[in-house]
């Protein structure tokens, strides 16, 4: 869902085909700049197949609306030294919240994509009055800063939830009737958003988001984003973009099918298979370190790791990176990808270690008849949701997407969002 946003008239507003046409082109522009960080008026012509005339209007248009700022000169074998380019941060910000089951994480954006404000707030249960109170105040101090950058203006408030907020009550201590309470609320209306435009997105889908447009991501068109919470989730990314498919269930790895767990704590399985988000979660590590007599039941007293949680984090890792190993093989399996990025919201070293067990477990398996993708751990762990969702608002207005050639009823309503 989104409303009209302001800030995409100070891109070209013309209204002819040529007008369309331009705005298509400025769009791709930012959005190559935003990628590469910096770039002379000659890269960006050839990225974008266009005249070196065409992209030093387009820029210097650009520059003049204060969207794009000059950083620097890079010396060449011959002629005059390139005038580099990129984004300026201050001219737009956007807001990202994600609303977690344990914790609520709000950031603030710049035009970069650099985190400039974040707020944090843990809870029991993510109760709706205490997650509106908390946001409403985060997104009012976020404006306020905004405010008081001259020039600077909001593209939008992005929402990242998982689904079935108030699921899983019984396991998690959570009230009984909070699924019914988060099932009656509209996200997009939820805060106080002003003017803002609000985009709603599932938590895991907003962190693959966040990876494909600010991290790792950029160098793959294909690729499995997995995020370890306290379940498990994913974000299937093809041809460049998040793909959820018509039901929102693309990537949704929690209930996919693996081997029981080797943990020594775990209940003897009554069937051949269980699911993945049974042995690679949070969730089942915390239950595995109460199971050993260690009360900790937040990341942030896993570091520094006490010593007598070690073993147990240790016997959770080896168990968790066998599952992702099936299941990795099984996505594989199906759709050929470059690539298969895992964060989570682990301490960094604990999620290093993860990792390394899941490259050593995957080689191990051998698997035959396909080419591995690579494995990589993503950048932004327990932020990688809240800062995908801010990224959404951004991507909305400045992606590129060609149906705004088109003549029609559709390019006539996009276009009046940008102009």
């Amino acid at each position: 869902m989104c409303q009209n946003s302001k800030e995409g008239r100070q891109l070209s507003g013309k209204g002819s085909n040529s007008g369309r046409l331009r705005q298509y082109n400025e769009r791709f522009l930012l959005q190559s700049l935003r990628h590469q960080r910096e770039a002379s008026k000659s890269d960006l012509a050839r990225v974008a197949h266009l005249t070196p005339a065409a992209v030093a209007d387009i820029v210097d248009g650009l520059e003049q609306a204060g969207f794009v700022r000059q950083v620097g000169k890079r010396l060449g074998k011959r002629g005059s030294p390139s005038v580099l380019y990129a984004v300026n941060p201050t001219r737009l910000y956007s807001i990202g919240i994600k609303i977690g089951r344990r914790a609520m994480v709000a950031v603030m954006l710049d035009f970069a994509g650099e985190i400039c404000a974040r707020m944090e707030q843990e809870y029991d249960f993510p109760d709706p009055a205490r997650v509106r109170r908390v946001g409403n105040a985060a997104i009012a101090d976020f404006r306020a800063q905004a405010g008081r950058v001259p020039g600077a203006a909001m593209a939008g408030l992005g929402i990242a939830a998982p689904y079935f907020l108030g699921g899983w009550s019984e396991k998690l201590g959570f009230p009984a009737n909070l699924g019914s309470r988060w099932h009656a609320l509209d996200l997009a209306t939820f805060f106080d958003s002003g003017e803002m435009p609000v985009f709603v997105e599932n938590d895991a889908t907003a962190a693959a988001h966040a990876e494909l447009v600010l991290g790792s991501g950029t160098r793959f068109r294909d690729f499995m984003h997995i995020s370890i919470d306290t379940f498990i989730g994913g974000g299937l990314v093809l041809d460049g973009k998040v793909h959820t498919g018509p039901n929102g269930n693309s990537a949704a790895l929690g209930p996919l099918p693996v081997s029981p767990s080797g943990l020594t704590p775990a209940k003897a399985p009554s069937a051949r298979y269980t699911s993945l988000l049974h042995r690679a979660s949070i969730c089942v590590l915390m239950d595995h370190l109460h199971a050993q007599g260690i009360g900790i039941s937040r990341m942030r007293a896993l570091e520094p790791l006490p010593e007598a949680a070690r073993q147990p984090v240790r016997d959770w890792t080896l168990d968790c990176a066998g599952a992702l190993v099936e299941a990795i093989i099984a996505i594989t399996l199906v759709i050929d990808l470059e690539a298969i990025i895992i964060d989570s919201i682990l301490p960094r070293n604990l999620h290093l270690d993860l990792l390394a067990q899941v490259q050593a477990r995957f080689n191990e398996a051998g698997a035959i008849g396909i080419i591995a993708p690579e494995l990589l751990g993503g950048g932004f762990g327990a932020l990688a949701a809240p800062v995908g969702a801010a990224t959404l608002p951004v991507s909305a207005l400045l992606a590129p997407d060609s149906s705004v050639l088109m003549l029609g009823e559709r390019s006539h309503a996009l276009a009046g969002r940008l102009s």
